[in-house]
């Protein structure tokens, strides 16, 4: 979340006469995140958040992502909803961008998260994975192993400037995730952005899961690995094997985990490791002028990418495959 485009007031008064949720009552812009503009509001019906659609989001994925937060939600994950008009459509256009409401969601994420915590995102992760079964509409992951190398050379001039020797460093990992990218494991929906702020907690117990805007269809793992990367390291970038060992211990009780699954981990583990190095080196490099978001730093991804590599067996995650 974060916010690149201002409303005008009486855009905004006109805009909320398409609901059916009262007249405005505040409107305060939310600065996490980097893909689109998020205000929380309120209203006479209470708490939501309005989100504008940037450019860099594909105007054709909003029936995905919108549709998907229904489809969860009426197979029991708890996940916010899309507001509808009174025309019964999900989505306007507000300030010159596609925008929709949607239902607030109580609850705080963690900035340090404990066993505990990954122990619910295990299973709700996998959760998501089974109330995503079904869903009929289809959206290829545009962040997968074949983006990687354009996403790259968009910021290639630049990356031994972040960090000496970070050029060879992709390069290489390029190379190599081209060569070795698994094929053939179990696919469906995938959250693929599950980071601690994308979920909410009230006293502790996990009480849903935001932000489904790059959600997509791929390998079920992968959203694991994704996760290991945002969840089971320390703030000193050190990796935290007991964090590992309950999410993925309690990810199994609910959906299990086969061997090829397991085995393709620590690759998948250096996947999501280098996807988001290189979104946030892109990020870093090319921050909008005036826009209220807060780059985050690339350095982080180089150690988890780094420590991966260092793996060589997923017994190094916490894991029994015998």
């Amino acid at each position: 979340m974060a916010v690149y485009t201002e409303i005008p007031d009486a855009e905004l008064v006109d805009y909320l006469k398409q609901y059916d949720i009262g007249e405005l009552h505040s409107l305060k812009g939310i600065a996490e995140g980097v893909e689109n503009s998020n205000y929380l509001l309120s209203t006479d019906a209470g708490m939501h958040i309005l989100t504008l659609y940037e450019k860099r989001v594909n105007a054709n994925d909003l029936p995905f992502f919108l549709g998907l937060m229904e489809h969860l939600s009426k197979n029991g994950l708890e996940c916010p909803q899309p507001i509808p008009l009174k025309s019964g459509e999900q989505l306007s256009k507000l300030a010159g961008r596609p925008s929709a409401i949607i239902s607030f969601l109580d609850g705080n994420s963690v900035r340090r998260p404990t066993p505990l915590h990954c122990k619910q995102l295990g299973e709700a992760l996998a959760q998501m994975h089974l109330a995503g079964e079904g869903f009929e509409i289809k959206r290829p992951n545009a962040l997968s192993v074949k983006d990687w190398r354009p996403l790259y050379n968009m910021s290639a001039a630049g990356s031994n400037s972040v960090a000496e020797g970070l050029s060879k460093l992709i390069e290489d990992e390029l190379t190599y995730l081209e060569s070795n990218w698994p094929q053939g494991l179990k696919t469906g929906v995938i959250h693929a952005d599950l980071f601690p702020d994308n979920v909410f907690f009230l006293k502790d117990k996990l009480s849903g899961i935001i932000d489904f805007y790059f959600a997509c269809n791929d390998m079920l793992t992968y959203d694991i690995a994704i996760c290991i990367n945002a969840w089971c390291f320390e703030a000193d970038h050190s990796f935290n094997v007991t964090k590992a060992q309950a999410l993925l211990n309690s990810y199994d009780t609910v959906r299990t985990i086969d061997k090829d699954e397991y085995v393709a981990l620590p690759i998948l583990c250096r996947g999501s490791a280098l996807r988001f190095l290189l979104t946030r080196l892109y990020d870093w490099l090319n921050v909008p002028e005036g826009a209220l978001v807060v780059p985050k730093n690339p350095a982080e991804y180089i150690a988890k990418l780094k420590f991966h590599q260092s793996v060589q067996s997923t017994s190094e995650y916490g894991a029994d495959i015998s």
